[in-house]
């Protein structure tokens, strides 16, 4: 989960939902597999109130290798606040896989 407090900034939101998920878990499923990093493939799905106001590529722009794919839909909160701004919380949803041969 991430936040944009007062700017209403949902790619900023989204951003800090990545960097939350990626502090609370490694990704160290190449290391596991005896595969590279850059093989990884990590989809990102962003539940926010306004999806077309997210940027994926800055997004996507978090991870350090792997091929990235973002996509924001419909979901996340807006919470009300007095000044008219609300409050957003952005959720991300990450999975990591990779191509397995037969």
């Amino acid at each position: 989960m991430g936040t944009s407090l007062r700017r209403r900034d949902y790619t900023k939101a989204a951003v800090r939902a990545v960097e939350d998920a990626l502090w609370h878990n490694s990704i160290n499923l190449a290391e596991l597999l005896g595969r590279e990093k850059t093989e990884m493939l990590i989809d990102v799905e962003i539940g926010v109130q306004k999806p077309d106001d997210v940027d994926v590529a800055r997004v996507a722009a978090v991870f350090p290798y792997g091929q990235v794919s973002v996509v924001a839909v419909a979901g996340g909160l807006d919470v009300p606040r007095p000044d008219g701004n609300p409050t957003v919380i952005a959720n991300a949803a990450i999975s990591v896989s990779f191509e397995m041969e037969g």
